[in-house]
Formats: C-alpha cells, sequence, structure tokens
C-alpha cells in the first residue's frame, strides 16, 4: 500500500515540470496580452480595461493654458507705445528718454530669452514662468510710483524686461519641442499669435484707461493680469509629457523625461558659441533683428504718437493697433501651417518683401481720421505681423536639434535688440526732425535686405544634441 501511493506521488512530481511550464506560457500569454492593451489604450483613447477615455491629448491642454499665460504676458506690450505722450507731458520727459527705458526693456526681453530656455530644463517650466509673471506684474506696479527718469529705467526697463523674457518665443518653443512631434508648425503658431490676442485684448481697454484716467490704473491693470495667470500656470502647466505618463503627441514610442541640465547660464553661452560658427545662424538673427525693428520696435512703440501727430485720436490709434492683433492671430497660424508644407526660407522672403513696401507707402497714410487704405494697410501688416515666427523657429529646429530652443532664444535676441535699437532711434528722429517718415522708409529697405538674406540660408539635417555646422 505504501508503494502504491509513493509511485502515485512520483508519478505528480514528474507531470510538474509540463505544468509549470504550461502555467509560464499562460502567464507570459497573459502579461503580453496585458501590455498590448495597455499600448493600445493611450493610441485608442482607452484604459487597460477597456474603458472609454476622452480622445484629447494632454499636449493639447498644456498648449492651451501656454496660450493663456502668453495672452496675461502680452498686456505689458500694449502699454509702451500708449505711454510715450502721458509721460512726455507729466514729467516733460524727452521721447528719446522714454525710448530708451522701452529700449532697454526690448533688449532685456531678447537677452533674457535663451537663459530662461536653459532655467526651464534645470528647474522646469512652470517655476520660470511663474516667478517671471510675478516679476512683471512687481515692475509694472511700481511705475505708478516713480518721480525720475531713471525709475522708469528700473520698473519698465529692467524688471518688466527681465520678467517678460522670459515669457519670450522661446517658452512657446519650449513647449512645442516638449509636447509635440506633429503639427509643430500649426502650434508654434497658435502660441505665437497669442501676444497678438493678449494685445486684441488689452490695447482698447489700456488705451480707453489712459485717455480717460491717466497712465497709472492702466499700468495697474497690466499687473494685475499677469498676476491672474500664476494660478493657472502653478496648477495646471507641466514640464514634459512624462510627468503624467504619456508620450508626446504624435510620438510612436514614450519618451523618458530628461534629467535637470545643471549649469544653465554656462550651457545657453556654449550653444551661443557653438551655434555661431555657422552662416544659417547669422543669417537667422540677421533677418529676426530687421523682423523686431519693423514690429515691435517701430509699429507697436511709435504708431500710435506718429498717428497723433497727424490729428488722430490716441484711442483711435489704438484701435488700429487691436486690429493688428485680430488679424495677426489668423496670419500666425496660416504661417504655421504653411510651415508643415513648405520651404521655411521661402516663406520669409516673402513675408519680409510685403512688408517693405506695405511701409513705404504708410506716409502716405497717416492722417486725422481712419479711411479705406490705411484699413487696408492695418489688415494687411496684421497678417504679416510675427507670421515670420513659424519658419523661422522651424529652421532653427532643422538646423540646431535639440539645442534649437536655446538657439532660437539667441536668435529672438537679436530680434529684440533691433526693435530695441529702432524704439530709441525712433524717439531721436522725432525730437530731431519733427515727424517719423525717415525711419519708415529705412525699415522698408531693411526689410528687403532681410528678404534676399532669408533666401540664402543653408538647410540641413540636424544632429540630436549638436550643433549641425555649415559646410
Amino acid at each position: 500500500m505504501t508503494q502504491t501511493t509513493d509511485a502515485a506521488g512520483e508519478a505528480a512530481a514528474a507531470q510538474d515540470p509540463v505544468t509549470d511550464a504550461r502555467d509560464s506560457g499562460t502567464e507570459a500569454r497573459t502579461q503580453a496580452r496585458d501590455s498590448g492593451t495597455a499600448a493600445r489604450a493611450q493610441d485608442l483613447g482607452t484604459d487597460a480595461t477597456g474603458r472609454r477615455r476622452a480622445r484629447v491629448h494632454r499636449a493639447w491642454f498644456v498648449a492651451a493654458v501656454t496660450f493663456v499665460t502668453i495672452i496675461g504676458a502680452a498686456a505689458f506690450r500694449s502699454l509702451p507705445g500708449l505711454l510715450i505722450d502721458p509721460l512726455h507731458d507729466e514729467f516733460d520727459w524727452s521721447r528719446g528718454t522714454i525710448g530708451l527705458a522701452v529700449s532697454v526693456n526690448l533688449a532685456l526681453y531678447g537677452l533674457t530669452a535663451p537663459f530662461a530656455a536653459a532655467l526651464m530644463d534645470r528647474f522646469g517650466i512652470r517655476r520660470v514662468v511663474a516667478l517671471a509673471l510675478v516679476v512683471i506684474a512687481v515692475g509694472s506696479g511700481a511705475t505708478v510710483w516713480m518721480t525720475a527718469a531713471w525709475q522708469l529705467l528700473l520698473c519698465w526697463g529692467l524688471l518688466v524686461g527681465l520678467g517678460s523674457g522670459s515669457m519670450a518665443l522661446a517658452f512657446a518653443a519650449t513647449v512645442t519641442n516638449r509636447w509635440f512631434t506633429e503639427k509643430r508648425g500649426l502650434v508654434t503658431g497658435i502660441l505665437t499669435a497669442a501676444s497678438a490676442s493678449g494685445q486684441l485684448i488689452f490695447l482698447p481697454v489700456l488705451s480707453w484707461i489712459v485717455e480717460e484716467h491717466d497712465w497709472r490704473p492702466a499700468a495697474v491693470t497690466v499687473a494685475l493680469a499677469a498676476l491672474v495667470v500664476v494660478p493657472f500656470v502653478w496648477l495646471l502647466l507641466r514640464d514634459h509629457p512624462a510627468d503624467v505618463g504619456l508620450k508626446p503627441y504624435g510620438a510612436t514610442e514614450f519618451v523618458e523625461k530628461p534629467p535637470p541640465v545643471p549649469g544653465a547660464a554656462r550651457r545657453a553661452v556654449k550653444v551661443l558659441l557653438s551655434a555661431a560658427r555657422t552662416g544659417p545662424f547669422w543669417l537667422l538673427a540677421g533677418t529676426f533683428a530687421i523682423c523686431g525693428a519693423s514690429t515691435n520696435g517701430l509699429i507697436q512703440t511709435h504708431f500710435v504718437p506718429a498717428a497723433h501727430d497727424h490729428g488722430m485720436p490716441i484711442t483711435a490709434a489704438a484701435s488700429l493697433l487691436a486690429v493688428i492683433g485680430v488679424f495677426d492671430v489668423v496670419g500666425t497660424i496660416a504661417s504655421g501651417w504653411f510651415t508643415d508644407r513648405f520651404d521655411p526660407r521661402r516663406l520669409l522672403a516673402v513675408y519680409y518683401a510685403l512688408r517693405g513696401v506695405s511701409l513705404l507707402f504708410l506716409p502716405l497714410l497717416l492722417g486725422p481720421s481712419v479711411h479705406p487704405p490705411m484699413i487696408f494697410f492695418i489688415v494687411f501688416y496684421g497678417l504679416d505681423w510675427v507670421a515670420t515666427v513659424p519658419p523661422t523657429i522651424a529652421l532653427c529646429r532643422d538646423r540646431f536639434g535639440d539645442d534649437s530652443a536655446i538657439v532660437f532664444g539667441w536668435v529672438l535676441a537679436s530680434h529684440q535688440v533691433g526693435a530695441a535699437l529702432v524704439a530709441f532711434l525712433g524717439g531721436v528722429v522725432r525730437d530731431t526732425f519733427g515727424e517719423y517718415d525717415v525711419m519708415w522708409y529705412a525699415s522698408g529697405a531693411l526689410c528687403a535686405v532681410a528678404a534676399l538674406m532669408a533666401l540664402v540660408i543653408r538647410r540641413g539635417g540636424a544632429v540630436p544634441g549638436k550643433v549641425v555646422l555649415s559646410p
């Protein structure tokens, strides 16, 4: 009886390897099925249990928060052109002095951008942007107590310039590069248009406040607008798709969040030195400097006082700038769509050439009232305002790979240096000649030069993490 029992036990033990193998195979198939279900979940809009979830990728929500953030920060960019005459009348400061403060603001807006992009890599987008908005609010709010020109330079030039530089287009480029691998041109166009949307929202309001209640309430309005956006940034913005367990929009593989990059300032300078050895960098920087000179430096800063010189009310001139903001949204988004389909170099050449021609006609259009030719100029200039940004970012990405956001930050710095120079020179020209005509003609000629420069930019495949040198 004992022998029979032992034999049965041995037979059962002999069957155990077979049973184990069968169980292992079943477990492997189950794991493979679960992995396939999880993989399909992200692509088909369901979770691992098959329940349906939202189809909208989180990247679009991040883009929406970025859009609203840039709108809030854009409030300050609507104010400088409205302050020139009120500050001149109240403090008897020359337009050149006021233009100098605006120049410092514009220059720092550009020069801060590459370091801000590197800081975002080191500390995260959310922290850098929230702090930048607070600095903008402090700088704008503090202007209400100023009594000397150096205080204007400190508050509006230094503080608002540093804060706004961290909210520059390099911010939009960083978000686009991290969260999207498809439709980057379209997203870049939308985020670039956010600045114009902010101008559209705030210009009529601020011009009315300046004309009816003085310039100080307008400065407080800008400060409050920046502060209101801070909670949205802190609660809703995320640094990387990996933070929420997602792939970038359009990506086929999960992308791990890169570790923080130490030495932000050193990295920004290192990228500049590498990019500066290439011809395309200088062509992009040169064309974008002319872009800044003919938009932020010239039209945004001096159009309202120039129109007022010809008898046009400030509110009417500011409303025309707001209309530029309306069509800027359309033109920039369309430019992003075009950038995904056509050669960015040819797009830039067309944009700059048409802008230059329109500036040559502006002196003939200024007058005490708004008439159809002026409306045509405003619509046309609006469509072309920052349409140059999506193809410029695309060329940076194409040429400089993983460093493209920082490289674009330096290109943007040249944009703002050009804007700062013309903002200052415009005030000097007005003080010297009593009119702005010289500035319109000179800027039109510069745009023709930019169109030619765009056509000779060389394209090349970018190596991830490296700058592609010109042959």
